[in-house]
């Protein structure tokens, strides 16, 4: 890998866009590399990942203009779907994913910091979906996923008006989950995900797919999802081990995640 690194330390696994000279921007390079990596992750040891750029400057500062301003319109649309295929992976990960926004989110690093769970940012953090003033949409989900996080009228505000918005702000309308100085930013994704892993691993993984796929359909179809994936968690050890443990007025030493 040249643009990502990986490193797992316990259940908690960290990926690292590692392209800092260039702001940590998506080529082609670099989203093929994410893919390899998201797709290579141990499910079985890992219960929760970090997604994070080098440096103290950016996140992922967007696309790679550069690389963009030659497209013609199929490969614009080939483009988009690499990118989106890319970020659905990540939001259909069955394990948690948490971004820990340093800097520059704009364009496609807005877009992937939205494919995560849960986003932490440092107060210098900047995010945006500039590309209107670039004579382009946003292609890597933007237009969709923005909207379903802050709102209609918020996210309309700032894909209309290419308008950027800083970490205090985030935090006011709900992109982010906390704000942290640039040095405490990653051990507190850390311990956050720490702190996730510990839990059921197969109760976690069943949150998050009734969630994301409760949030797309009506109440009346979610509940049953919900109802489904409740109930599959009967045929586990670590619910038995839990609730066991629960009764018997101690903690589980560690679930196994089976």
């Amino acid at each position: 890998m040249e643009y990502v690194l990986y490193e797992q330390d316990g259940a908690t696994a960290v990926v690292t866009v590692n392209r800092p000279k260039a702001l940590n921007a998506l080529n082609s390079a670099v989203l093929d590399e994410l893919r390899q990596t998201f797709e290579a992750i141990d499910l079985e040891t890992v219960r929760c990942v970090v997604l994070t750029g080098a440096g103290e400057k950016s996140f992922v500062a967007g696309a790679d203009i550069g690389e963009m301003s030659t497209l013609s319109k199929a490969e614009g649309e080939a483009l988009g779907k690499k990118g989106n295929d890319l970020f659905r992976l990540i939001e259909t990960l069955p394990i948690p994913v948490i971004a820990a926004v340093n800097g520059f989110a704009l364009g496609g690093g807005c877009e992937i910091a939205l494919s995560c769970d849960i986003r932490l940012c440092s107060d210098n953090a900047v995010f945006g979906q500039p590309e209107v003033g670039l004579g382009i949409t946003p292609g890597f989900g933007g237009t969709q996923r923005l909207p379903r996080v802050v709102g209609l009228g918020k996210a309309k505000e700032m894909i209309y008006g290419a308008r950027n918005i800083k970490a205090d702000e985030a935090l006011r309308v709900g992109l982010v989950n906390a704000v942290y100085p640039q040095e405490e930013l990653l051990p507190a994704a850390k311990k956050m995900a720490a702190g996730i892993a510990k839990n059921a691993p197969i109760a976690v993984r069943a949150c998050k797919k009734a969630i994301n796929e409760g949030m797309q359909v009506d109440m009346d179809s979610a509940v049953v999802i919900e109802e489904k994936l409740f109930g599959s968690c009967f045929e586990t050890e670590d619910q038995r081990e839990g609730m066991q443990a629960f009764l018997e007025k101690r903690k589980v030493e560690s679930f196994k995640n089976r």
